[in-house]
């Protein structure tokens, strides 16, 4: 394990599992990775359960998620079973902290709607689809309105918002920081990705919005996560870049394949937690094999 600096007093990992499926063998190898260069940091652990797609989460995954994840060994100092100092810990009872961050947004005129499909921007010339498929294509410049165009102004508070809203980002900047596991690490805005999601139109805060808020307000000092949202970094970086907030260090962990190659997903279901649970397999194997396969 790579070292830590320890700082007892400041550091503040976090371990946030979305509750669309049984937790599998990568997303516990990446958390063991969190809690243990918190652990060595002498620091503290924070469950966040990332809840806010109600259209694929379901209860009983949470139920789920933490007992699986308690069956494996971890402990964590705040969490939505917890409670804690910077409660709530389930996203879906953040909504109006990230409500209030795209007023500001918006009151900044660094947002815009856009009514332009998925399918627009995959066919627009030159929107090149980015290497995950759950990332988002490049938005392309010629959908984007005028700078001085008129701003609409957002629904009210207590009202739906349906339409989709986008971020700018400052075309040509080289956006860098340096990865704790994967060094130095640039993307130039407007060419390796473009203006991206802040708020959808089944009125749900995008992920880029919803992280970046969770994390300043939660005061996160390293962020843990597979190294296949390096590309979320640079773009949760300008959120917190507009927030006036610094932002936490990142370690981006490699991710876990089948033996086939394939990077695990929560359809691999022979490799979940639970799985493994109810077949008797002994925890503490599997942690020695997680320390293995990073030595």
């Amino acid at each position: 394990m790579p070292s830590v600096v320890k700082n007892s007093s400041t550091y503040r990992g976090r371990l946030a599992p979305s509750p669309t499926g049984y937790l599998h063998l990568g997303h516990a190898r990446t958390f063991w990775i969190g809690a243990e260069r918190a652990r060595h940091a002498g620091g503290a652990l924070i469950l966040r359960n990332d809840d806010l797609d109600s259209t694929r989460f379901r209860l009983d995954f949470v139920d789920a998620m933490l007992t699986d994840l308690r069956w494996l060994g971890f402990t964590w100092q705040e969490g939505p079973d917890l409670g804690g100092p910077h409660a709530p810990y389930n996203q879906q009872a953040r909504r109006p902290l990230y409500r209030d961050v795209l007023e500001k947004l918006h009151a900044a005129r660094l947002i815009y709607p856009c009514t332009r499909s998925r399918r627009d921007v995959l066919e627009a010339a030159g929107a090149p689809h980015e290497g995950s498929p759950d990332d988002e294509p490049v938005y392309p410049d010629s959908f984007r309105p005028p700078l001085d165009a008129p701003l609409p102004p957002l629904p009210a508070p207590d009202q739906p918002i349906t339409t989709n809203w986008r971020i700018r980002v400052p075309d040509g900047e080289t956006v860098s920081f340096t990865d704790n596991r994967l060094g130095l690490q640039s993307a130039v805005a407007g060419r390796d990705f473009g203006d991206f999601l802040v708020w959808r139109k089944d009125d749900v805060p995008s992920y880029q919005l919803a992280c970046a808020v969770d994390d300043a307000t939660m005061h996160i000092t390293e962020v843990v996560r597979g190294d296949d949202l390096v590309r979320s970094t640079f773009r949760q970086l300008l959120i917190f870049r507009a927030l006036g907030v610094t932002p936490p260090a990142f370690y981006h962990a490699p991710l876990m394949n089948d033996d086939n190659g394939v990077r695990l997903a929560k359809r691999h279901d022979a490799l979940s937690l639970r799985a493994m649970r109810e077949q008797g397999v002994n925890p503490a194997a599997i942690l020695e094999k997680f320390s293995a396969s990073l030595t």
